[in-house]
């Protein structure tokens, strides 16, 4: 992956590589649950304790192949009767479904080992899976010590195998690394199973992209945008409608309701929720958002907000994490908000800051108006009550508070309370200097234009008074 980050916990549609291995691996109800860990186990370690707290780890100290990682996971636990099942932390779109298939179809032939396998157009860089002339399994040959003609060979171990415990405990004893690698595969205990007589089977399935693992940044792209097509469709076919699925990203902890609506460039991420006949996009971006019914969402960023139902957000909004909308609530165009709370019905319709704020239902806060929440230390709150109205460019200077039904005046700068039904004017007077710009931008075109407007009125005024002073003579002398 060429990257500082272990290769298991780069992320696929919401979810690192490990985490959806453990997912899948969840769904047969395992005794023991655990992940076998080695370079950046300490990340890896982490993250597990995070996002899958069920599963154990073992530490395998030296990197001596698949089947050693697989004998230090035995030897950390009881003598295991019964399946094991070993899968890997790279195939993030392998399914609970297909692992529960495989253990289902590995107890009911009675095998001592059933081999996930598929079949590919192009196998390189996969195992082969050998069978005798009846079609019985005796072996998986890795392609680095496959003849010319097991090359040729298009059924691939996937490397997820149901093993009889006592079958695989004793063949792990037996592993030598005479290989090209030096290691002990654990594809080994394939043929050490053949030769002594034990069952071998295979499941194999139609959809071989669940078998394909990441090694490279290109592949996991691939894998990604494979994950993305199938959540998609899954959606759709659920009751969703994706305008543009090819510009649609929806993360697989996302859920959504039906009748929903995604218009192209959306991206869902992280655990979002969208409720039935929401509109979302076009160019949004909603990462752990809920989405209230009906609401109408465009062109907008947010993190861990709460939007109300029938709320309308956007265009170009920016929703911070504890931001809440109430019903018919609106955030509107080039308007940021940040652990705001917005009661329902209450408009903050245009290029305005809310921040550390609760705004009461019913209220307007004009175009401009800046909640100024930071003196340079400490962040402070601003309430604005219900049904109350903030002018255009006013600036609330935390902490205040601006009770139900007042008002404040375009252009206020606001310090103090402002109580029930009053009016806050916190502006200078207007004051107009007659020939400032003649005298302090001489020579400029701001002055060039004042004088031709001036010049303009002037002449105007006279001839306003010439044609008054004909009408007055033309009336005569008062009788």
């Amino acid at each position: 992956m060429r990257s500082a980050i272990p290769k298991v916990l780069h992320s696929v549609g919401g979810r690192s590589l490990i985490h959806h291995a453990v997912v899948a691996a969840a769904a047969v109800a395992p005794d023991h649950l655990v992940v076998v860990v080695g370079h950046g186990r300490d990340q890896v370690k982490a993250h597990l304790a995070e996002v899958a707290p069920e599963a154990a780890t073992v530490v395998q100290d030296q990197q001596r192949g698949t089947g050693h990682a697989v004998d230090c996971a035995l030897r950390d636990l009881p003598e295991l009767v019964g399946t094991v099942l070993v899968t890997y932390g790279d195939v993030p779109l392998l399914t609970g479904e297909t692992l529960v298939a495989l253990v289902a179809e590995h107890e009911r032939a009675g095998n001592a080992v059933t081999i996930l396998t598929a079949r590919l157009e192009v196998p390189t860089g996969y195992g082969r899976i050998v069978r005798d002339a009846s079609g019985t399994v005796t072996a998986v040959v890795e392609e680095k010590d496959a003849t010319e003609e097991q090359r040729q060979v298009r059924e691939i171990n996937s490397g997820v195998y149901a093993f009889d415990a006592a079958t695989l405990r004793a063949a792990l004893a037996r592993l030598t690394d005479t290989n090209s690698q030096g290691e002990h595969y654990l594809t080994d205990v394939v043929g050490i199973a053949s030769s002594d007589g034990a069952t071998v089977g295979a499941l194999l399935i139609d959809d071989a992209v669940q078998t394909e693992g990441v090694n490279d940044r290109v592949q996991l792209a691939a894998l990604h945008r494979e994950l993305n097509r199938r959540t998609v469709t899954a959606w759709m076919r659920a009751g969703v409608t994706v305008r543009d699925p090819e510009t649609t990203w929806i993360d697989v902890g996302v859920t959504l309701e039906a009748d929903t609506v995604l218009e192209p460039n959306t991206l869902l991420r992280g655990a979002t929720t969208v409720a039935t006949g929401a509109q979302v996009g076009p160019n949004t971006e909603l990462v752990d958002t809920e989405v209230g019914a009906r609401a109408e969402i465009s062109n907008t960023t947010s993190y861990s907000a709460i939007i109300g139902p029938e709320a309308i957000v956007g265009p170009y909004t920016y929703l911070r994490p504890g931001t809440r909308l109430g019903v018919g609530a609106k955030a509107g165009g080039f308007v940021e908000m940040k652990n705001a709370v917005i009661g329902d019905g209450a408009k903050v319709p245009h290029l305005t800051y809310v921040g550390d704020a609760d705004v009461g239902e019913g209220a307007n806060i004009g175009a401009g108006t800046i909640f100024a929440n930071y003196d340079g230390v400490t962040k402070h709150h601003t309430d604005v009550g219900a049904h109350s109205f903030i002018g255009s460019d006013s600036v609330l200077v935390a902490p205040v508070q601006v009770e139900d039904g007042a008002y404040v005046a375009a252009g206020s700068t606001v310090t103090k309370r402002v109580g029930a039904g009053e009016l806050a004017v916190a502006r200078g007077q207007q004051r107009n200097i007659r020939g400032w710009v003649a005298r302090r931008r001489a020579g400029t075109r701001t002055a060039a234009a004042a004088q031709r407007a001036i010049e303009a009125a002037n002449l105007a005024a006279d001839r306003d008074q010439e044609t008054q002073q004909q009408q007055g003579d033309s009336e005569g002398p008062d009788a």
